[in-house]
């Protein structure tokens, strides 16, 4: 199937309010919360990709994801 262009704004939009109710959001909140994780998971990916690299491995496996989390972590 094709993928998906946009953030699922309304389910964003549940999450965040679900966690802090107290928080009134401005129009585009959503879309700055989704752009961040995707940020996010770009950099993880990439240090992950970094660290099988540096065990010699093809793949990235589970240990490299967690061995780069903690590296992003310390940032």
């Amino acid at each position: 199937g094709r993928m998906k262009r946009t953030a699922p704004r309304s389910t964003l939009r549940k999450i965040i309010k679900k966690h802090k109710p107290q928080l009134r959001l401005a129009a585009n909140t959503d879309l700055l919360v989704h752009l961040s994780f995707l940020l996010f998971l770009h950099r993880l990916a990439e240090e992950a990709r970094t660290k099988a690299f540096e065990n010699r491995s093809k793949i990235i496996k589970p240990e490299h994801t967690i061995a780069a989390a903690k590296v992003i972590k310390h940032l």
